[in-house]
């Protein structure tokens, strides 16, 4: 024993190394089946595309009907029909599986007695959840631009309203819409990971951070709302949007961006009070 009554080389820096979390949570089978899914997901799409053929311009323009016009095209039609539910889940699953697992398989009490820090505990769990779920977001558009440039070919960006955009300067605005993409799933992560914290079930924080998107979008289509509806967590989702018009339009993804930052510190915030006082049992 020290003279401060600590065992003789124990340091709280020590525990609990993030390497150690990042590789614990990477051989869960539940990792290994999200990112094949969101890798796979691509290549079906192209696959689809090729049994389908050319979607054409019939009906309003979208992205769906410049989608194989070059492998960004297709990169942003798979990020736009993907953001809304697939992403979502992935994101919740990462930061909502985290804690409440642990609990579920009674390991959380015993990683505590090592003893590891209950704040540093959290703080590694929360950022490799967020590592992983940023990972996840990422993925997807990458695989999509391999998959989109092997059958599409490269290209400029042909945007659904008409003209197009150089292929230089489009990889700096998909890099935008990758980041606000990555920023507008920040308050699903946060509330997935609040839910790990109250409850030992796993499956109800990934289904309760995936439950709110769905009443947020259920309600965004309630026009008399009115301006209510811009403090939903998901009405500015698709902002990202508005880098595909000839002048990039920042109004949207700045209160977007705002928004989600907002919720997500707050949620966050509450997950480390609401762990700090939790009595342990399982």
């Amino acid at each position: 024993m020290t003279a401060a009554g600590g065992a003789q080389g124990y340091a709280a820096r020590r525990t609990l190394p993030l390497r150690v979390e990042a590789v614990r949570q990477f051989r869960r089978r539940r990792t290994l089946v999200a990112f094949g899914i969101l890798l796979v997901l691509p290549w079906v799409l192209v696959l689809a595309f090729q049994l389908g053929g050319d979607p054409g311009r019939d009906g309003e323009p979208g992205l769906v009907t410049v989608a194989t016009s070059s492998a960004l095209n297709f990169a942003l039609f798979a990020l736009f029909v993907s953001a809304g539910f697939l992403l979502v889940v992935a994101v919740a699953l990462f930061c909502g599986d985290t804690v409440a697992s642990e609990a579920g398989w009674s390991s959380l009490r015993y990683l505590l007695a090592a003893p590891v820090p209950r704040g540093r505990l959290l703080a590694n769990k929360l950022a490799v959840a967020l590592a992983y779920a940023a990972a996840a977001v990422v993925a997807l558009p990458a695989m999509s631009l391999v998959a989109g440039t092997a059958a599409f070919g490269w290209g400029p960006v042909a945007l659904p309203t008409g003209g197009s955009v150089p292929a230089g300067d489009a990889l700096g605005r998909m890099a935008l819409v990758v980041a606000y993409a990555l920023v507008s799933e920040l308050v699903v992560a946060a509330l997935a990971f609040l839910l790990s914290v109250t409850t030992d079930s796993p499956l109800g924080a990934v289904g309760g951070a995936v439950g709110l998107v769905i009443v947020s979008n259920i309600l965004d289509a309630v026009t008399a709302l009115g301006a209510w509806r811009d403090f939903l967590p998901t009405h500015w989702m698709y902002a990202w949007t508005d880098a595909l018009q000839p002048d990039v339009v920042w109004t949207g993804m700045a209160k977007g961006a705002s928004l989600s930052v907002s919720y997500a510190v707050v949620l966050l915030a509450l997950a480390f009070r609401r762990f700090r006082v939790r009595d342990i049992t399982s």
